[in-house]
Order: structure tokens, then C-alpha cells, then sequence
């Protein structure tokens, strides 16, 4: 209807034991938060997107887990990601 606004794309996280202990399952979940803060603008007003962390993002670095993201928001927005 006219002068409704969607709301602004959100994203939320899991991040599972099968990553590793406490540590190293908040230390993912910060990075992603990071990354994912910055490709939000890419996301269409409304969206939800969740971000869940396989087992080896405990051992991947920064770079990896931003090209395995922009992979996955590639495959989600049909191409249009970065």
C-alpha cells in the first residue's frame, strides 16, 4: 500500500557446537556479523537472511569466510552480489 516502508533487511546467525568450543563459536559469529553488516545494502528492504556456519568456518580465516559469503549471496540474489 502506499506509504508502507518495508523494513530493512535483517540477518541472524548459527553457529553450532560442530564449529568448536565457545571461543572460537563467538569469534565466528563476530566476523560474520562484520561481513554480513557490510552486504546488507545488497539484500531487497524485508529480507531475512540466516547465516549458518558450517564446521570448518572455526579454521577458516576473514578472507575465506567473506568469499564463502558472497558466494552464498551470489547463489541467493541470482547473480547480483558484488
Amino acid at each position: 500500500m502506499p506509504g508502507e516502508s518495508l523494513p530493512p533487511p535483517r540477518a541472524g546467525f548459527v553457529v553450532s557446537k560442530a564449529v568448536g568450543g565457545a571461543v572460537v563459536r563467538t569469534a565466528v559469529k563476530r566476523r560474520l556479523r562484520h561481513l554480513v553488516r557490510d552486504r546488507l545494502a545488497l539484500l531487497p528492504p524485508g529480507s531475512l537472511v540466516v547465516v549458518r556456519a558450517l564446521p570448518g568456518s572455526g579454521d577458516a580465516d576473514h578472507a575465506q569466510l567473506a568469499r564463502d559469503l558472497d558466494a552464498a549471496l551470489e547463489r541467493l540474489l541470482g547473480g547480483g552480489a558484488r
